[in-house]
């Protein structure tokens, strides 16, 4: 899951450089947290937040792949 928020992020963001993803593992399942370079947070928001909600929805059904659930955050 690690892997496929990396590879979305590196090729929505202009400073992929910057780009890290946390993985912590709590009792509801996996939060994945998403760093970026200040510069590309609008792009990874996107107009009222749809590119991150697309970004949910795909680690969704890469958790019910999985067998597992996954919340993904963006961090400040």
């Amino acid at each position: 899951m690690k892997n496929l928020l990396e590879f979305i992020l590196n090729h929505i963001v202009d400073h992929p450089e910057d780009v890290r993803v946390e993985e912590a593992e709590t009792e509801e399942g996996f939060t994945y947290t998403l760093f970026v370079h200040q510069e590309d947070m609008g792009k990874v928001i996107g107009k009222n937040g749809r590119i991150i909600q697309v970004i949910r929805n795909l680690a969704k059904v890469r958790a019910v792949k999985e067998n597992i659930r996954a919340y993904v955050t963006i961090a400040e």
